[in-house]
């Protein structure tokens, strides 16, 4: 990625008044002040690193979508809809909503059930502590590296705010992220989470509405699109052959909704520690299982105010335009800068500064979620589980807070990694296909089939590791013509067969757990009221059943898709 503001001229450069400034400032007051107010209810180590099990589930519903509000979701996605146009939705509506509704359905049951306090540990209980060590470790390099996208991201947005170098914007970013994770630990980045998801609406709603009403309203764009390098086919969600750039509608439509809606969407959303990490922190079962399908309401809305403003820029910014009409950067413009451009062409002073804030709440929120994630997986799996177990719960405490600090510097390390990325969207969709779609592939294939062994699970997952980075260095080196969107989904498509199939292989020759020990673990030998519960004293009521919420949103979703066929 070479541009998201990193050339700071003046094309790119934000005309912050002192107003802005001062919003902006406010606002980071406003979250050292909920870390430190935080602090307050951090007395053991499972306060910093899951909150106490004591979140209520509108607020774990809101982190929860909010902590993946990051670099991604705004300048990737938005730069999506300028290149690719509304098929960009497919990200959302099939890339996301479906694994949100399966996660709190089928999987959370046994996240919260098992008591497991991340996703390696649950490996641990189901297989063995090979597996978990080895994801422990996985999911710390992961994290790390999306950590440092978001870094990045807001190191540029400071960069561009202030003047300051990114060799000083980026530390000075990790500083303030660092503070308020490590005062109040998870409770400090969920709450915060709470407040960027508003302060974050308060950037998209105005520059949707004030950038329809500059091209004419939803008429004007589609003549506009319509007349654009992209055509009519912009307007059209299938068979996104553009976002696949495969020729073949039916082999698009493959790559879509397997390659994306199945292997990297419930890779990513049923397995992310980041992700699930918000569910594990809630009240009860029934909250947990409420917390990504209350998440998936809003999920199914971003896109109107991401996607269509990423159009927008494409007909009315002349710098997105002559990129578009080039195919690629120009004077060191690229479709990642459309977001930025759109604030600075259509947001007063004022109004400019909430926006300012907005980004930068959503660097925050996608970095502090990796870091609070890595932060409990590190101290949980990897030191007291592993390197140094047997000490106090007040010990544990203590090393979750410096692994806060030790995450934070590694994050400006790998943010200097995601600076040399030429598209940030086929960086992170990359780090998916490595990370996620293999433990994915496992991880499913051990809930519901009870003869998958422990040695499969992980030799599965570093087979399926193994496949994706092969996928990639064969596309990178032309081997396989694809795009590097394309191979993404390749990638990750090759890592689940590969995983499912290794896995599968091992476990014929192996020995299965005894059954009694895998109790609430797997699928078949877990009893249906386990996997159902029942909700009592607050969470009772036929509203907040989770599977009316499901299918209400899923609704929801066929109907944006017919709007948008």
């Amino acid at each position: 990625m070479t541009s998201i503001l990193a050339q700071a001229n003046a094309d790119v450069r934000l005309d912050a008044s002192a107003v802005d400034y001062l919003l902006v400032a406010f606002y980071f007051l406003l979250v050292l002040g909920i870390g430190y107010m935080a602090r307050r209810s951090v007395s053991s180590s499972l306060d910093f690193l899951l909150s106490g099990r004591s979140m209520p589930a509108w607020v774990t519903g809101l982190a929860f979508i909010s902590a993946n509000l990051g670099a991604l979701e705004l300048i990737g996605m938005m730069a999506n809809g300028a290149q690719y146009g509304i098929a960009t939705v497919h990200y959302y509506w099939i890339g996301a909503i479906p694994a949100m509704v399966f996660l709190g359905l089928v999987m959370m049951p046994f996240y919260y059930g098992s008591k497991a306090r991340s996703v390696p540990e649950f490996l641990a209980k189901r297989f063995n502590r090979t597996t978990q060590r080895i994801q422990g470790v996985i999911f710390a390099v992961a994290s790390i590296l999306i950590a440092g996208v978001n870094l990045f991201a807001l190191g540029l947005i400071i960069e561009a705010l202030l003047g300051w170098p990114l060799t000083v914007a980026i530390p000075v970013a990790a500083l303030v992220v660092l503070a308020y994770t490590t005062l109040g630990g998870l409770s400090a980045a969920i709450y915060n989470e709470v407040l960027q998801f508003f302060v974050i609406l308060a950037l998209l709603i105005p520059l949707t509405l004030v950038g329809l009403n500059r091209v004419g309203g939803w008429n004007g764009l589609v003549e506009k699109v319509t007349a654009g390098p992209g055509g009519a086919e912009q307007l059209s969600s299938w068979p996104g052959t553009e976002l696949t750039e495969i020729a073949n509608p039916v082999l698009s439509v493959i790559g879509i909704v397997f390659g994306l809606g199945f292997v990297l969407s419930f890779g990513y959303w049923t397995t992310n520690f980041a992700e699930v990490q918000r569910a594990l922190s809630a009240k009860s079962m029934s909250a947990a299982r409420r917390t990504p399908i209350i998440g998936a309401f809003p999920k199914a809305l971003i896109p109107l105010v991401v996607v269509i403003p990423g159009m927008i820029a494409a007909v009315l910014l002349p710098q997105i335009q002559a990129v578009k009409a080039a195919g690629g950067s120009v004077n060191g413009i690229t479709y990642n800068d459309s977001l930025t451009l759109l604030m600075k062409d259509l947001l007063p002073n004022g109004i400019l500064g909430v926006a300012i804030a907005g980004l930068l709440a959503a660097f925050m929120a996608g970095m502090a979620a990796n870091i609070s994630s890595f932060n409990t997986v590190f101290t949980y799996d990897l030191w007291q589980d592993w390197i140094r177990p047997g000490k106090s719960d007040r010990y544990y405490l203590q090393v979750g807070r410096w692994v806060t600090v030790i995450g934070c510097v590694l994050a400006i390390g790998t943010a200097f990694i995601a600076s040399g990325s030429q598209n940030l969207m086929d960086y992170i969709q990359a780090l998916f296909s490595f990370f996620n779609a293999p433990l994915f592939a496992i991880f499913i294939l051990g809930l519901f089939w009870k003869r998958m062994t422990g040695t499969a699970a992980w030799i599965g997952l570093l087979s399926g590791t193994v496949a994706a980075v092969a996928v990639d260095l064969l596309v990178r080196f032309d081997v396989l013509q694809l795009s590097n969107q394309a191979g993404s989904f390749v990638g990750a498509s090759a890592a689940f067969i590969v995983g499912v199939g290794v896995a599968a292989l091992v476990s014929l020759s192996g020995q299965p757990k005894p059954e009694a020990e895998l109790t609430g673990l797997v699928w078949s030998l877990t009893p249906r009221s386990s996997r159902t519960h029942t909700a009592e004293g607050d969470d009772a009521g036929w509203y907040r059943s989770p599977q009316l919420l499901a299918v209400l949103v899923l609704i929801l979703v066929v109907v944006l898709y017919i709007i948008f066929l």
